[in-house]
C-alpha cells in the first residue's frame, strides 16, 4: 500500500511539475538564420510579391477596413479569434516589434512577452518559410504598409481556452521541425519543388484542405503522408479534396486548375467563400511559373491519372441528350415534378441549365460540384441564403454576382431544392434537413 501511494504522489509531484514547467518556463524560440542578413533585403515588388504569396492581407483586413490594421473575425470550433493589426503602427499595429519577434510570431507562433498566438494564425506551416521570405514579409510590412492607428477587438474565448499556455502543449504536438524539406513527390525537379513550397509553406493550403487529428493538428505536413490536402473544414464549409479519386480537380485539365486559381473561376466551377479571399488578395498575383509550379505539384501528388471532362458548348441548344439523364429528361419534360425540381426550375434552371452543367466561366455546373456534395452543407445553404460573387481579378476583372434566395425561399424550400441538387446528375449525397438550413440562416 505505501509503495502504491509513493508511486501516486511521485506522479502527481511530476504532473506538478510539468505544468508548472508548461506555464512559468519560457519557450525556445526558433534563431533567425543569421546568414540572411538586412543587406540581402528584397526589391520592394519582391517582398510585396511574397507577402501576396502568404496571404496576410486575407485575414488582417476586416471587411471594409485598412488593410493589415486587422479586425477579420475567425470563427474556429474555439469561439471568435480577432485578427491582428499587423501595420507598422507603433500604439496597435506592430512597428515596435523585432525582426526577431516578428520571426517567432511567424515560426513559432510566440509574441512579445512570451504570448501565444491561436493557431488560426497559420505558424504551423509558416514555419517551413525560407528565411529570405520571412524576413521579405517583415521588409514589406515596414517599408511598404501604411501604418494604421486602429486598435483590435480582444480575443476572449471561453475557458479553458482562453488559457493561452496551453497552446504550448499544443506546440509540442503539433508543429515539427522548421525550414522547409521536399517530400518526395517534389524530389528531383526545379518546377515540382517550387510548387510544393508554394502549396505547403508559403500559400499554406494543408490549414484549409487537410484534414485534422485528434488535437486539432494538421494531418500531414507534405505528400509523404496520404491524409495531405484529401479535404478539411474551416467555418462549417468544405474545403475539398485536392488529391485522391474523389476531386474535382481530377476531372479538371491543368489550365482548368490554374484558372480556377488565378482568376477564381473555370470551365467547370467557381470560388466561393475563404477561398474566394485567397484569390482575390492572393493567387491572382501568381507569375505564370508559379502557376505552372503548383498545378505540377498539384498533378504530381494525386492518386489517380486524371480524367479530364469535356466542356459543354453553350451554342448547343440541346447540349446532353435528355435520354442519357433522367434528372435532364425530367426538368426538360417539365411534368410531374418533385417540389425540388419545381424549386430548381424556378429558380436555378435560367442559369445552371436543365443538365447542371452551367455555363463555362460564368454560372458554375452543379452536377459533380463539390460545395453541393460535401459532407457539410452549411458552405451551399449559406450561398443559397446569401448569393455569392466571385472575385475580381486582373484576368477577369468582372464580379459575377448569384443572388441571395433568402427572402424569397422558406428552409423547407431550401432543403428540399439542397436535396435535390444533391441527387440529380449522377450526385449521390445525403438528404439535407429544414433544421439544417434554420440554423444556417439564424
Amino acid at each position: 500500500m505505501k509503495t502504491f501511494l509513493r508511486i501516486i504522489l511521485a506522479l502527481v509531484v511530476i504532473g506538478v511539475v510539468a505544468l508548472a514547467a508548461i506555464i512559468f518556463v519560457p519557450p525556445v524560440l526558433t534563431k533567425p538564420d543569421q546568414s540572411v542578413a538586412e543587406a540581402d533585403e528584397a526589391s520592394p515588388g519582391a517582398r510585396k510579391y511574397v507577402t501576396q504569396m502568404a496571404d496576410c492581407q486575407a485575414c488582417h483586413t476586416a471587411e471594409g477596413g485598412e488593410p493589415f490594421a486587422g479586425g477579420r473575425a475567425i470563427e474556429s470550433p474555439m469561439g471568435t479569434i480577432w485578427s491582428s493589426n499587423i501595420t507598422p503602427d507603433s500604439e496597435t499595429g506592430i512597428g515596435d516589434w523585432t525582426y526577431d519577434q516578428f520571426h517567432a510570431a511567424m515560426v513559432d507562433g510566440i509574441a512579445p512577452g512570451g504570448v501565444h498566438l491561436y493557431p488560426a494564425m497559420p505558424y504551423e506551416n509558416y514555419r517551413h518559410m525560407k528565411e529570405e521570405d520571412i524576413r521579405a514579409i517583415w521588409d514589406y510590412i515596414h517599408n511598404d504598409v501604411t501604418a494604421v492607428d486602429n486598435p483590435v477587438e480582444a480575443t476572449d474565448l471561453a475557458f479553458p481556452f482562453n488559457q493561452r499556455w496551453g497552446i504550448r502543449t499544443w506546440n509540442w504536438l503539433a508543429l515539427d521541425k522548421p525550414g522547409f524539406r521536399p517530400d518526395e513527390k517534389a524530389q528531383g525537379s526545379d518546377e515540382l519543388t517550387r510548387g510544393a513550397y508554394l502549396v505547403q509553406a508559403l500559400g499554406h493550403c494543408a490549414a484549409c484542405h487537410s484534414p485534422r487529428t485528434w488535437f486539432m493538428a494538421e494531418d500531414g505536413k507534405n505528400a509523404d503522408n496520404p491524409a495531405f490536402l484529401t479535404g478539411g473544414e474551416i467555418d462549417g464549409w468544405s474545403a475539398p479534396d485536392l488529391r485522391t479519386a474523389q476531386s474535382s480537380l481530377q476531372t479538371w485539365t491543368d489550365q482548368d486548375i490554374e484558372n480556377y486559381l488565378t482568376t477564381g473561376r473555370n470551365a467547370h466551377n467557381a470560388v466561393a467563400g475563404e477561398m474566394k479571399l485567397v484569390v482575390e488578395e492572393s493567387l491572382q498575383y501568381m507569375t505564370d511559373e508559379d502557376a505552372d509550379a503548383m498545378v505540377a505539384y498539384l498533378r504530381a501528388i494525386s492518386d489517380v491519372k486524371p480524367n479530364p471532362q469535356p466542356v459543354p458548348d453553350v451554342r448547343t441548344t440541346d447540349r446532353i441528350d435528355a435520354a442519357d439523364d433522367p434528372t435532364t429528361a425530367r426538368l426538360k419534360a417539365a411534368t410531374d415534378l418533385t417540389d425540388g425540381e419545381l424549386l430548381y426550375l424556378n429558380n436555378c434552371n435560367a442559369c445552371h441549365m436543365p443538365d447542371g452543367k452551367g455555363a463555362p466561366g460564368v454560372f458554375p455546373a452543379l452536377a459533380g460540384n463539390s460545395l453541393v456534395l460535401a459532407d457539410t452543407t452549411k458552405g451551399l445553404t449559406e450561398v443559397i441564403l446569401h448569393g455569392a460573387a466571385m472575385p475580381s481579378t486582373q484576368k477577369r476583372p468582372e464580379r459575377l454576382q448569384m443572388p441571395a434566395f433568402a427572402d424569397r425561399l422558406s428552409d423547407a424550400d431550401i432543403a428540399k431544392l439542397e436535396t435535390f441538387l444533391r441527387n440529380a446528375w449522377g450526385n449521390s449525397a445525403p438528404a439535407v434537413s429544414e433544421a439544417d438550413v434554420g440554423a444556417v440562416r439564424q
